[in-house]
């Protein structure tokens, strides 16, 4: 059962760093509930502000909705009495509302929605679509404003108008006019997120556009880097935030952008690398190739971020 209200969680989550851990699968590629368990309570362990199961870097496209359900359901009980677990829903808007209410039913304090899958829609469809999944839970619900859903300032009032549980923005886009309007529309009805890969790059500049905080991949391997970093956000020290990204970031972007969806396998590159590792991607991602993990095993120890514990 959920610990807070809509308002709360929305309170809660605004000042603090946000994560997607990785969905562990065994070597056939089947869930792994104790190497995902473990991974859990450790990232739980640390100052995070909320954790979404199930995401995009959870690998939430490649789960069928009872594998969803069970890897919420794990993620509650593994970690949701020390940190807000979310959930994620996408798809049509009937696989949307299943997926929701699963999740209100494990003890997800929220829900992210994702895009609609594949058609194009107006803002007409977009609201009908939010508007049923919000009618489906009493949990609160994000938006994930990317690819075929795109909501403009006014549809976003209408859907904070409309649902109590309606209660963030997440951006994948990074369209300065469209934040700013969604933004000065909206105000403080509605808390705002960065969603864009490897969301570290654009965090300070967003963080003037009014979004206090984002969803960190790299907390998943090396989680006092990502704090320490997030920290450094919130106090806009542009001179510790250009330190880290020379120092971590921008080469850790150079591997991630050397294939197609490597965005979230450099992730689980990434556990493997300090000695906890989740298992590999599913289709249709791909690990990363022995030569990318070594570099990525490299840089992380150059740039002295070892997690406390990790076996390098």
């Amino acid at each position: 059962m959920a610990q807070y209200t809509p308002a709360e969680l929305a309170n809660k989550l605004k000042d603090g760093l946000l994560s997607f851990p990785v969905t562990a699968f065994d070597a056939n590629l089947e869930i792994d509930e104790a190497a995902y368990r473990k991974h859990l309570a450790w990232q739980s362990s640390f100052d995070v502000a909320g954790l979404f199961a199930a995401g995009g870097t959870g690998e939430g496209f490649t789960l069928t909705p009872q594998e969803a359900s069970k890897v919420v359901r794990m993620a509650v009980e593994e970690a949701g009495s020390s940190v807000p677990v979310l959930a994620s829903a996408g798809g049509s808007t009937k696989q949307a509302i299943q997926n929701a209410q699963d999740a209100e039913a494990a003890g997800a304090e929220g829900l992210l929605l994702l895009p609609p899958y594949l058609t194009e829609c107006d803002q007409e469809g977009l609201y009908q679509h939010v508007s049923a999944i919000c009618s489906s839970t009493k949990t609160g619900v994000i938006v994930y404003n990317r690819a075929n859903a795109v909501y403009s300032a006014d549809t976003v009032a209408r859907l904070a108008d409309n649902h109590e549980n309606f209660i963030g923005f997440k951006d994948a886009l990074g369209d300065i006019e469209q934040i700013t309007k969604v933004y000065a529309k909206n105000g403080d009805r509605l808390f705002y997120l960065g969603g864009l890969p490897t969301a570290e790059t654009f965090a300070l500049p967003l963080l003037q556009l009014g979004m206090s905080t984002y969803s960190s991949a790299m907390y998943n391997f090396v989680p006092e880097f990502a704090l320490d970093f997030y920290k450094d956000v919130r106090a806009q020290d542009r001179v510790a935030i250009n330190e880290k990204l020379n120092r971590f970031v921008l080469p850790y972007l150079e591997i991630r952008d050397r294939v197609k969806g490597y965005g979230v396998s450099i992730v689980k590159g990434g556990l493997k690398a300090i000695g906890r590792d989740a298992g590999s991607v599913r289709p249709p991602l791909q690990d990363l190739t022995e030569a990318d993990l070594a570099d990525l095993s490299a840089l992380i120890q150059k740039a002295g971020i070892v997690p406390a514990g990790a076996t390098l």
